[in-house]
């Protein structure tokens, strides 16, 4: 059976995977092979008995800078077994944020070709020359891009089918609507003096699916402006 999805890591540390990607949920559609991973170690790319992949910046400054030629190598083998449709990204804090939307459109490629970077960075060469395109986990600094490529995949494998089980699951999480999801409630009816809110114990769905939205509402209005006021603009826009 072919994989619903296939992600290629170029990295100096294969070893780090799959790391969380290997349990639970991704875990488990990993054993079963639903979704594949392949690592390249771009040492094996180097030429020299050190396998060094890196050298000093040009211009001068602190730390090293990831070779061109090395990681053109490396992005060359890792397209023979690469669907052209696949993204090709770098793990970069000065990337666009990764997002739902992205996740999705990873999933829907069925792969993706991701480099991890350590140092300083890499050659802008190579970046331009293979129409590599910039991601970022969020604004701050790692040591390098393996925990962020981690992060972006588990959030792309757990929409495969067959990963999560029920489809609503997925369809009721936060970004999907565009929305903060609801809080969420279960047994004991009474904890620390504090009760379930009566609706939801009510029976009356209807009631349950309106309470729901507008704490989604509240929620996504108080804690993130930025997404409330985008869902206001589109709301607006389908009404």
């Amino acid at each position: 059976m072919k994989p619903l999805f296939t992600a290629q890591v170029l990295t100096l540390f294969p070893e780090m995977f799959p790391g969380v990607l290997g349990a639970s949920l991704a875990g488990r559609g990993l054993a079963a092979e639903k979704w594949a991973l392949k690592t390249l170690d771009i040492r094996d790319f180097s030429s020299d008995k050190h396998r060094s992949v890196d050298d000093t910046p040009a211009g001068g400054g602190p730390g090293m800078v990831m070779r061109a030629d090395i990681l053109g190598k490396a992005f060359a083998a890792a397209a023979e077994d690469a669907d052209p449709k696949w993204p090709v990204v770098y793990m970069s804090p000065r990337g666009r944020t990764f997002d739902q939307a992205e996740a999705k459109r990873w999933q829907q490629a069925g792969g993706v070709t991701i480099l991890c970077g350590r140092f300083e960075g890499v050659d802008e060469r190579v970046l331009e020359a293979c129409g590599v395109e910039e991601i970022s986990v969020g604004d701050m600094v790692l040591s390098g891009g393996e925990p962020a490529a981690m992060v972006m995949l588990d959030a792309v494998v757990r929409m495969l089918p067959g990963i999560m089980g029920a489809e609503a699951t997925l369809n009721e999480e936060s970004f999907e609507s565009g929305l903060l999801e609801y809080p969420h409630y279960t047994r004991p009816q009474t904890w620390e003096g504090m009760e379930i809110p009566a609706v939801l114990t009510s029976g009356h769905h209807g009631k349950v699916a309106k309470w729901r939205q507008e704490r989604a509402e509240e929620i996504t209005r108080i804690r993130r402006p930025d997404m409330w006021s985008s869902y206001v603009r589109d709301k607006k826009a389908k009404d």
